[in-house]
């Protein structure tokens, strides 16, 4: 197992992906959705996606702003958890029909709709909406480039280059 990541940071690669990182980490952290339930789904989702980077870093956010380890491991099983809050539930039920393939229909059904929409108002769920979006941008980068768990931004890649073939 390797402790640094598969490839070296983008941004010199790619100097334009932080003026499209920065407003994208602003429109998350803007306070309309609590922080917490941002890290819960964000948590989900690297648990759904497989990503160690997503899982580490946003339990790590959890932990940073007092979330007990209780709710923190009941995310892997939310649904029979009775520590989350009706709106808590409903954004977990989101971002877990966003992520998972449903062979029979929608991913996301008019009744899980329903149900966001109930605990929250259009301002609201497009900023859940962009929560989600926000990790399904970053998603091929931590399953592929796979960024170091537990290093912040900026730190969380290895120098090297890469071995010809």
């Amino acid at each position: 197992m390797s402790i640094g990541s598969r490839m070296p940071n983008p941004l010199p690669f790619l100097p334009e992906m932080a003026a499209i990182a920065e407003p994208l980490h602003k429109v998350i952290a803007n306070g309309v959705i609590p922080p917490a339930t941002v890290s819960m789904l964000q948590l989900r989702a690297g648990q759904i996606l497989g990503s160690t980077y997503f899982t580490i870093r946003e339990t790590g956010n959890l932990r940073g702003i007092g979330e007990s380890e209780e709710r923190i491991t009941a995310l892997a099983t939310w649904r029979d958890a009775t520590c989350f809050t009706d709106a808590e539930r409903v954004a977990l039920e989101l971002v877990e029909a966003v992520l998972t393939p449903n062979p029979s229909g929608e991913r996301v059904p008019d009744e899980v709709y329903g149900r966001a929409a109930a605990h929250y108002d259009d301002k609201a769920m497009w900023h859940l909406i962009m929560a989600i979006a926000h990790i399904g941008f970053f998603t091929p980068a931590a399953l592929i480039a796979k960024p170091i768990p537990g290093m912040p931004p900026g730190q969380n890649y290895s120098t090297h280059e890469r071995q010809e073939a």
